[in-house]
């Protein structure tokens, strides 16, 4: 498999993807395979535009510019898989959910759980450390108008699949936004989890276990951390909470009991 000047492994079609992803033997085998995919050329085209224009106020930053690998150990009880990097975001830093307003979001309600060293994650090397949670992207690379289509989703199914068939003690998938749920269930599927039907609808809150290969799994849902969604109150504080505190009382992990009370908002 040729490398890139990072000396990450090269993949520039779907087929090559199903073929790497399959046979990444653990997660840093996977990250760094993800890095130098190539497989989607309308999101390579994007996310290093972006990281060679840049924004103003981080000019004088070097961007990742790559598709971005999750974040988690591989003991992780739960995942939370998003929709994809902000193209300022984890396209900047290189680390999922990170340098963005999501972030913020997303990495305060996992310190509150206890899930998170800090509630914030600005760069890498900001000494953030999870633990039980492994947190992904439905689709690796950023996208235009944060839209990937249906062919970059199932293009980059594979990473994921793979990724969650990395976690031997899954117990929980968190899943935020409708993209991301409408691409989890056939990842699922071929994992060998026999799904309802009708496939169960998106919502706040949703709540599906899944029998399977490795005993039950729990899909809960929760809207995503988009500015949309936070600015305009769709999604709560206390909404998210609620979901990642279903989603460690299922996994058995997060906060232990009489541990210090994080409910004050970082």
């Amino acid at each position: 498999m040729a490398a890139d000047a990072l000396g990450f492994p090269v993949t520039r079609t779907p087929a090559g993807v199903a073929r790497s992803a399959r046979g990444a033997r653990d997660l840093a085998v996977l990250d760094a395979r993800i890095s130098g995919c190539r497989a989607c050329p309308r999101l390579v085209t994007w996310r290093e535009e972006v990281a060679r224009v840049k924004r103003a106020s981080f000019r004088d930053e070097e961007y990742w510019g790559r598709p971005v690998p999750g974040l988690g150990p591989a003991d992780a009880r739960i995942a939370v898989v998003g929709l994809a990097p902000a193209a300022h975001g984890g396209n900047r830093t290189g680390r999922v959910f990170t340098g963005d307003r999501s972030g913020d979001w997303i990495f305060a309600a996992l310190w509150r759980a206890g899930l998170a060293s800090q509630p914030t994650s600005t760069h890498v090397g900001d000494g953030l450390e999870v633990t039980g949670v492994r947190i992904a992207a439905a689709v690796r690379c950023a996208p235009p108008d944060n839209a990937p289509t249906p062919a970059e989703r199932d293009t980059c199914s594979p990473w994921l699949a793979r990724e969650l068939a990395l976690l031997p003690r899954l117990r929980v998938a968190v899943v935020l936004g409708g993209f991301g749920w409408t691409a989890l269930w056939p990842v699922l599927a071929e994992a060998g989890y026999a799904l309802p039907r009708p496939r169960p609808a998106f919502g706040h809150g949703a709540e599906v276990t899944l029998s399977g290969p490795r005993g039950e799994l729990t899909v809960l849902g929760s809207y995503h951390v988009s500015q949309q969604n936070t600015f305009t109150g769709r999604l709560t504080e206390p909404m998210l909470d609620a979901v990642l505190a279903r989603a460690t009382e299922l996994a058995g992990t997060g906060r232990p009991e009489g541990a210090e009370d994080r409910s004050v908002r970082p």
